[in-house]
């Protein structure tokens, strides 16, 4: 469904992406995942045809972008982290205007509206204006109206942030119900790593290149052992005293320290009594996508991910102005 082969954007001297592989199959949830400045926002512009690339060849659902990209833009959704809704208007009537844009007939918007409606449980506010929904309802209606027009390829930026987990959770249950129903495919980003365990696969992009490639658990693999994160008043002193005591590396996060081990349930009593360091607390872990993003990065995404987010509402405006970049 995308195929990425050799993928280069350049801004003027500065290479943003470089030279990327990637492939998503057909109704596969796909997650992408990098800090600040990696060139995921790059990746994901190009394929949604914001961006022409400098080089390489990208198609999505069986079309080049440079080549066909307005047959491109019909054949995918884009579900954006700031709301694009128009609160003014109810939600039958934000759906309506969706499926005249993208050329739906009349008999056809109304039964798909009553569809997608049905499907995200929103069947009974149809005719309530949008300002009136909660966050999690809004954000139900924007995975309504992102499918619509039946895409192949369904965009999700941080599809739940900002939502209480309950209603993270209900949302996620929509996306896989959404998966079954249209067989669609899905290609998110998430700043939660809990909610990246639910895709099939997923590519961690860091310095223009992809670092990493696989399921949650094969990427998990390759943090060896477990996973002890120390917090102390002076965590760089206690780096190197571990590393001089024990040789073992240590990575700071966050103002912690974190270190993996092949058996904590022995290393980590004698951690406890042989450092002569002040420790505040001592924890252990088995490996999280969180650790492998740290292990391959030397960043928690949380941390690293702020600076993104004016580039994926600079991408918003530019979709919904009908422009291209």
């Amino acid at each position: 469904m995308i195929k990425v082969r050799g993928l280069v954007k350049k801004y003027g001297d500065l290479e943003a992406v470089k030279g990327i592989d990637l492939d998503v199959t057909a109704g596969e949830v796909f997650g992408f995942l990098g800090p600040n400045g990696a060139g995921k926002s790059t990746t994901i512009s190009t394929l949604c045809t914001l961006l022409k690339p400098t080089s390489g060849e990208v198609e999505v659902a069986g079309l080049d972008v440079v080549r066909h990209p307005d047959a491109v833009r019909h054949r995918i959704g884009l579900i954006f982290q700031d709301p694009s809704l128009d609160d003014q208007l109810t939600a039958r009537e934000n759906l309506e205007f969706h499926g005249f844009i993208y050329g739906l007939p009349a008999r056809v918007r109304k039964e798909r509206i009553s569809e997608v409606l049905e499907m995200v449980g929103l069947e009974d506010r149809a005719e309530s204006q949008v300002r009136t929904f909660s966050g999690g309802m809004k954000r139900r209606l924007e995975i309504a109206r992102g499918v619509m027009h039946h895409p192949q390829v369904l965009f999700l930026d941080e599809p739940t942030l900002g939502l209480d987990p309950q209603t993270r959770n209900h949302i996620w249950d929509y996306l896989h119900d959404l998966r079954k129903r249209e067989g669609i495919t899905l290609f998110m980003t998430t700043h939660y790593m809990d909610e990246a365990e639910f895709c099939d696969r997923i590519a961690i992009i860091d310095q223009g290149k992809i670092v990493a490639l696989g399921t949650p658990d094969e990427l998990k693999a390759r943090v060896g052992g477990d996973v002890i994160t120390i917090s102390a008043d002076d965590p760089e002193a206690l780096a190197a005293e571990i590393d001089r005591a024990f040789g073992v590396a240590t990575t700071m996060v966050s103002g912690n320290l974190r270190m993996e081990v092949d058996d904590s349930s022995t290393f980590m009593p004698r951690l406890a009594r042989e450092l002569s360091a002040p420790v505040k607390s001592l924890t252990m872990s088995r490996p999280s996508l969180d650790d492998v993003f740290i292990k391959l990065t030397g960043h928690a995404i949380r941390d690293e991910n702020a600076g993104e987010l004016d580039q994926f509402r600079n991408m918003a405006k530019i979709w919904r102005g009908g422009g291209r970049r």
